[in-house]
């Protein structure tokens, strides 16, 4: 996960190279593609649930079956995406960024929209290997794929780059200039090469074949309880994007330095998401193995980690606050002092809400992989547009400030962390049902 966040963060400091408009087009354009790609990439996410419970329950035809269920979902998906290309790109004109932002932020959503069959899919061969427990493989593909990112990146964006040599001397290099389109390329192409090393190395892992009926049936449980955990990623996309444009509204400096935080901010919270996966599949081996006070150990002990892991990456960010800030200043900026002192506040700012970010995520983790999917959506529904969207509304109206905007993120995840801890405790998803056990299935019930 932190070599996905590696992608996204090479990819705004060479846009930040680029242009200040490329790197402010590139997180509203790349949310917004995520509201549509998010929702089906955790529908395809949720059959390594489906993997590590009958992984757990020792059946590895199911579980290579839900993994084949998810490649199938991840094709369909990317075929409704597509649809979804228009809409996006009236609803990017409607906000109105000036001509320069939009122009760009049009391209970059086009392109990873047409793309998104790249990263459904490398979704889907991602989700068996980490069902099973085999997270190194993981991590070695994600690594050469986020290097290839990297070498792509200024080749594709500018039209010609340097590449430094020591001794004050380069070898200049001539590039295709294509922009921000450059940079959503790599990313695509990158997916695309990670994609087709996994999916070359799951054919080692044969396993029978389940009949078409029973293929059907394990596709409709993966959507049954995979929606959702899609919607749970949709609104968080959604609340999240209704809060960047509303931060867009804090002046243009204010905006550039809030989008380069975030980058470092998903810096962050990309590891947290892998801890979050971890507890995800451990509750589902554990689940597959029928052994719930196991289940609640791991996803406890899952939690105490990925809060200590926040904690100690905050502390790193805030205490080499300027070279990494510097990495967003193009040489020769005026407003070099002012970007770096907002950045350092709102770096404070992020460190706050770490933790309860880590704990709430670990947890929704958890709560997904016991089957807990309904909850976590509603939870999630319910506080971002019941409380944090109109604190946000009215902090914009009033003082319209980023560090004010940046710090009703903080009651924003110290609510969902307490709602979210209160569910495990309580022990609810203990009577949730995914898989079948010994030919036998418990009664899922209504969550």
């Amino acid at each position: 996960m932190a070599n996905n966040a590696v992608m996204q963060f090479a990819d705004r400091a060479f846009l930040s190279r680029e242009s200040l408009a490329s790197l402010e087009a590139s997180l509203p354009a790349s949310m917004l593609a995520l509201l549509t790609l998010g929702f089906f990439q955790s529908i395809v996410a949720y059959s390594g649930t489906f993997v590590a419970q009958y992984h757990g329950a020792g059946d590895s035809a199911m579980a290579r079956a839900s993994a084949r269920a998810g490649g199938v979902i991840a094709l369909a998906s990317s075929a409704i995406a597509l649809i979804a290309i228009p809409p996006g790109l009236w609803m990017l004109d409607a906000i109105g960024a000036p001509p320069e932002v939009l122009s760009r932020e049009r391209s970059y959503f086009i392109w990873m929209m047409a793309g998104g069959f790249f990263l459904l899919a490398q979704m889907a061969a991602v989700s068996y290997f980490t069902g099973i427990g085999s997270t190194k493989i993981v991590y070695r593909v994600n690594l050469a794929g986020n290097l290839l990112n990297i070498v792509l990146d200024p080749f594709f964006i500018f039209e010609d780059f340097r590449i430094p040599l020591g001794n004050e001397s380069a070898i200049r290099l001539s590039g295709l200039g294509l922009g921000i389109s450059g940079a959503a390329a790599a990313t695509i192409v990158s997916m695309a090469f990670q994609w087709a090393f996994l999916a070359y190395l799951m054919r080692k892992h044969k396993a029978p074949e389940i009949p078409p009926r029973e293929m059907r049936g394990l596709i409709a449980k993966i959507l049954r309880f995979g929606v959702p955990s899609g919607l749970y990623s949709s609104i968080n996309v959604l609340s999240f994007t209704i809060f960047v444009f509303f931060t867009g509204k804090a002046g243009d400096l204010a905006f550039a330095v809030s989008n380069a935080c975030f980058g470092v901010n998903y810096l962050l919270i990309a590891p947290i998401e892998g801890f979050a996966i971890g507890a995800q599949t451990l509750v589902g081996h554990a689940r597959g193995r029928g052994d719930e006070g196991e289940a609640r150990r791991l996803g406890l002990l899952t939690v105490a980690l990925s809060v200590l892991f926040a904690a100690i990456l905050s502390a790193a960010v805030l205490a080499a606050h300027r070279p990494i800030i510097s990495m967003f200043i193009g040489e020769g900026f005026e407003n070099a002092a002012e970007f770096h002192s907002l950045g350092f506040v709102l770096f404070a700012l992020m460190a706050a809400w770490q933790v309860f970010d880590a704990a709430d995520v670990t947890l929704s983790g958890a709560l997904k992989g016991a089957g807990d999917t309904k909850f976590v959506f509603w939870w999630m529904l319910g506080v971002a547009f019941g409380l944090w969207l109109p604190l946000v509304w009215l902090v914009s109206a009033t003082l319209n400030t980023m560090p004010w905007l940046w710090s009703t993120m903080i009651f924003y995840v110290a609510v969902m962390c307490a709602g979210s801890l209160a569910r495990w405790t309580r022990g609810s998803w203990k009577k949730i049902s995914v898989i079948e056990i010994n030919g036998k299935s418990k009664e899922i019930i209504e969550q």
